[in-house]
């Protein structure tokens, strides 16, 4: 009869080591992840092959008296369309285009009956600004 007490040894693996590598690869494949190309389907986008502009055709203008300018001359509102329409008749353009330059201080009563007058004429309407977005 054996009746010496068995001291039994607990084994268990370390695993430090293992908790290591599994951090260092998870780390790896986050990075991996962010760094790869999410947009796999290939599309194949139009690009221009010079800066084009639209023509100014027709430049109305309003000035901070609320005056209409087609061009340099002086026009009353009333005979905007025609005006409009009659020049850009002159300039034989496929798509002739109205620009139209408000000044800071013109309504937009003013602006939208200079719009309205361009699309009575069939005519692309352009607001500009100055150059500085204001």
């Amino acid at each position: 009869m054996n009746l010496r007490k068995h001291i039994r040894e607990s084994s268990e693996p370390h695993t430090s080591a293992l908790n290591d590598i599994l951090f260092i690869l998870l780390l790896f494949f986050l990075i991996i992840s962010t760094l790869a190309n999410p947009n796999v389907v290939k599309v194949s986008t139009p690009r221009a092959k010079s800066d084009t502009k639209a023509k100014q055709t027709v430049v109305v203008s309003i000035d901070s008296l609320q005056r209409f300018y087609v061009g340099t001359a002086l026009t009353v509102p009333d005979s905007l369309s025609p005006v409009i329409s009659r020049i850009a008749a002159k300039s034989g353009d496929a798509e002739p285009t109205v620009v139209i330059n408000g000044d800071k201080k013109a309504t937009w009563d003013n602006i939208m009956v200079a719009m309205k007058a361009a699309k009575a004429a069939n005519l692309k309407v352009v607001a500009a600004i100055d150059k500085d977005g204001k």
